[in-house]
């Protein structure tokens, strides 16, 4: 397997977060990660866990990420105003 090079690694792990009916679901974009909660820091503590165990004893450039990426979470939000 061709390793890439390591300026063109992500440092980061996309996720996305949403409000669903009875639970928060995060959904990593660059991994094959979801997971929920019923709160957002358990959805958050659910996705590290999960992101950790999805990616123990893996090659990360295989993945096309740096040594100890982050997380990085955005959140969809309820709209705040009716604007028409």
């Amino acid at each position: 397997m061709i390793q890439k090079n390591r300026e063109s690694l992500q440092h980061n792990i996309k996720t996305f977060i949403r409000k669903g009916e009875e639970y928060y679901v995060a959904e990593c974009l660059d991994i094959a990660v979801v997971t929920q909660g019923k709160t957002l820091d358990e959805t958050i503590a659910n996705l590290k866990e999960a992101v950790a165990l999805h990616l123990e004893n893996e090659d990360l450039s295989e993945f096309g990420l740096a040594p100890n990426p982050t997380l990085l979470v955005t959140m969809e939000l309820e709209p705040t105003a009716n604007v028409t």
